[in-house]
């Protein structure tokens, strides 16, 4: 059971600091200190601050204007990746999955209210953005993420209701409980036209729930039959083979 840290043994720049970092997205690349101030919360010069920090670290540089990121923020994202084992023990599986299929098969788990690729297997490209490894959706549209949300406890899923508009709270929470009674979730269009994907949630040897994947193709192909016919069982058979795999 995860516990949270007291307030008191926390570190405030720290925070103030990745919150910067996390301020920047494929909308907002380069921001001047207004912007950083804007989007977090923070006073010009807590922002300004934090901006300059990071730029002196190279994690950011300045055009007398503007801050970007630099590459060096990906050592973040690394530092996870190299960290834990689960996207190496995922990759075969989601290999598998693609052959047996001919779709593309992804794995995510859930950040907030964003589910983060961890790992991926392309068949064919078959939406307007391009997917990887650390990619970002919303979590509430799509298959991964409400796999996901149907693991959580009651009172972490209303917490995550909670921030979303009445009328996708709504209709994230019947999709939900459909995808715990069903034990996958499927996302018709939702996310992007022309696209269906079906996800199921992935446990390790404890039976803990540690990510999602998923197979996504066009709805022109992902028929109705050709779901629970073919990806269904795909899916399936990787669940069960991950839950041996996987520590607990």
């Amino acid at each position: 059971m995860r516990t949270e840290p007291d307030r008191a043994d926390t570190l405030g720049g720290l925070a103030r600091g990745l919150a910067v970092i996390e301020a920047f997205n494929p909308q907002r690349p380069r921001a001047s200190i207004a912007d950083i101030a804007r989007a977090t919360g923070l006073t010009r010069a807590a922002a300004r601050r934090c901006l300059l920090t990071l730029q002196s670290l190279g994690y950011a540089e300045f055009d007398g204007k503007f801050f970007t990121l630099t590459p060096r923020v990906l050592r973040l994202g690394g530092a996870y990746l190299s960290s834990t084992a689960l996207p190496e023990i995922l990759q075969p599986e989601l290999e598998a999955v693609r052959e047996a299929v001919h779709e593309s098969c992804s794995a995510a788990i859930l950040d907030g209210p964003d589910v983060i690729y961890v790992a991926r297997s392309a068949a064919r490209r078959i939406m307007s953005v391009s997917l990887g490894v650390g990619s970002r959706l919303p979590a509430h549209c799509t298959s991964l993420g409400r796999a996901l949300l149907s693991m959580l406890p009651e009172t972490r899923l209303e917490a995550f209701l909670a921030n979303l508009p009445p009328e996708a709270a709504g209709h994230t929470r019947v999709a939900v409980v459909a995808a715990r009674t069903l034990g996958h979730a499927l996302v018709n269009e939702e996310l992007e036209p022309g696209l269906r994907s079906v996800a199921m949630p992935v446990r390790d040897m404890r039976g803990r729930c540690v990510a999602a994947i998923n197979i996504g193709a066009h709805a022109g192909r992902a028929t109705d039959e050709v779901v629970e016919t073919l990806f269904l069982p795909a899916l399936r058979r990787a669940v069960a083979r991950l839950a041996e795999r996987i520590p607990g």
